[in-house]
């Protein structure tokens, strides 16, 4: 009987403690940080102090059939020296700007392209600091201009 008794109180206290750690709750906080005002207005006088990056403006604005060729390769003399000229731009700009200066050569592109060129367009784009060797590798462009 005392055996049973312990087995009994075992599982009150087993029972009680799954119920206590079924009802623990997480709180998880998210930093937002705020957007600079200060650090948006620098970033958008060295992209237009690098012309806002027009040669890479011009490496995207291939035709469609040439994304498909420059999917593994840019074997175009014209389009490679767009690339260098777009990566110097990219250079002297600030890391923490690259992908705002990326993103504003993209929305140039805006208007003149259909919506599956822009997709295009844009997957070009988001790698062309790798391209560069820069940083960021990669930068994030929403598809939600079109």
């Amino acid at each position: 009987m005392a055996k049973l008794t312990i087995l009994a109180a075992s599982l009150v206290a087993f029972l009680a403690l799954a119920s206590v750690s079924a009802h623990r709750t997480t709180i998880t906080t998210t930093v937002v940080e705020e957007e600079n005002p200060g650090q948006q207005q620098q970033c958008r006088e060295q992209i237009q102090r690098q012309q806002n990056l027009r040669h890479c403006q011009m490496y995207l604005a291939r035709g469609r059939d040439q994304y498909e060729v420059a999917m593994v390769t840019d074997r175009n003399p014209q389009q490679q020296q767009h690339l260098r000229e777009c990566c110097q731009q990219l250079q002297k700009i600030d890391e923490e700007c690259r992908c705002e200066g990326v993103r504003t050569a993209v929305r140039q592109q805006q208007g003149q392209r259909e919506q599956e060129e822009m997709r295009q367009v844009m997957q070009e784009a988001q790698d062309l600091p790798s391209k560069c060797n820069l940083s960021p590798r990669r930068c994030q462009i929403q598809a939600s201009w079109f």
